[in-house]
């Protein structure tokens, strides 16, 4: 277990718009570096948008991406 644990509530949850890269990560069980190869290359099943130079993934492109409603 990291030494910095962070629990996400359950993806049916989330109400937010997007989330950021650890927490997309987390829903589609990947590491949060293979998220941000997808964005640097923009090959990944999803695309996330920029703010201010971050990255943000949409949460219902998330939820397309596995099936949940």
């Amino acid at each position: 277990m990291p030494a910095t644990w962070v629990q996400y509530p359950p993806l049916e949850s989330v109400t937010r718009p997007n989330v950021e890269t650890a927490a997309a990560a987390f829903y589609l069980g990947r590491q949060p570096q293979t998220l941000r190869v997808w964005a640097c290359n923009e090959n990944g099943p999803l695309r996330p948008i920029r703010v201010h130079g971050r990255l943000a993934w949409p949460v219902a492109e998330i939820k397309r991406v596995l099936g949940v409603k």
